[in-house]
C-alpha cells in the first residue's frame, strides 16, 4: 500500500524561537545597557540594575521554550479546557502547555515572595530572583538548542523523551545545589526553612506540574 506522508510544518517553532532571541537581545542591549554575556552572568547584585524586568523576560523565554518542547509529548488536552472557546479559537497542545507553565511559574513566584515575607527575610527575595535569572538565562539557551534539535534534526522523538527526562532531572538537582551553595546566600539562614522551601516550592510544584501535563 502507498501511504501519503503529510510534511510537518514547524514554522511556528522558528517564529517563537526567533522571538525569544529578540527578547534576549532587547534585554541585553536596552535593559542591561549593552552588557556582554560574561558581565551579565558574573555581575554582582549591588552592581546590577533593572533586575525585575530581566527576571520577567528570562522567565517568559523559559516558559516559551519549555512549552515548545514539552507540548509534543502532551497526551491529551483536558476536556474542560478543550471545550473553552475565545472568539471561536480553542487551545491546542502548545497553548495548553504554555498556559499551564505560565500559571505554574506565576503561582510559584507569588508563593515564594509570600514565603520570604512570612519568615521575615523579605530583603532576600530580590537577591533570590536576581540570582535565579542567571540560572534560567543559561537554561533558556540550552532549551533553544534542544528545540532546534528536536524539530529540525532526524531524531527518534519517542526515545528522546527519556533523555529529556534525565536532562531535566539533572537540571533540577543542579538548581537545588545552586540555590543552596550560591555565594549570594539566597535561601533562608535556618536549615528548616531551607528544607521547607525546597520541599514545598521546588519539589511539590514540579510533581504537580507533571501530573497536570502528563497524567
Amino acid at each position: 500500500m502507498n501511504h501519503v506522508r503529510i510534511p510537518e510544518n514547524n514554522d511556528w517553532v522558528i517564529f517563537i524561537l526567533v522571538g525569544c532571541i529578540f527578547l534576549f537581545i532587547f534585554m541585553m542591549n536596552i535593559i542591561e545597557r549593552d552588557a556582554n554575556l560574561k558581565d551579565f552572568l558574573l555581575q554582582k547584585y549591588f552592581d546590577a540594575s533593572n533586575n525585575l524586568p530581566s527576571w520577567i523576560i528570562t522567565s517568559c523565554v523559559t516558559a516559551l521554550t519549555l512549552s515548545v518542547l514539552a507540548s509534543q509529548y502532551i497526551p491529551v488536552i483536558p476536556k474542560f479546557v478543550a471545550d473553552l472557546q475565545i472568539l471561536g479559537y480553542q487551545l491546542n497542545k502548545f497553548g495548553f502547555t504554555l498556559a499551564t507553565i505560565v500559571f505554574f511559574y506565576a503561582t510559584k513566584s507569588i508563593l515564594g515572595f509570600l514565603f520570604y515575607q512570612s519568615i521575615g527575610d523579605g530583603k532576600k527575595w530580590s537577591i533570590f530572583y536576581f540570582t535565579a535569572t542567571k540560572f534560567y538565562f543559561v537554561l533558556s539557551f540550552l532549551m533553544i538548542i534542544l528545540c532546534i534539535t528536536h524539530y529540525y534534526f532526524p531524531i527518534d522523538r519517542n526515545k528522546s523523551f527519556l533523555y529529556y527526562l534525565y536532562f531535566f532531572c539533572f537540571v533540577f538537582i543542579f538548581k537545588v545545589f545552586f540555590y543552596l551553595f550560591h555565594r549570594n546566600n539566597i535561601l533562608p539562614e535556618k536549615w528548616y526553612y531551607k528544607f521547607l522551601y525546597i520541599c514545598t516550592l521546588q519539589i511539590a510544584p514540579i510533581l504537580l506540574l507533571w501530573k497536570v501535563l502528563f497524567l
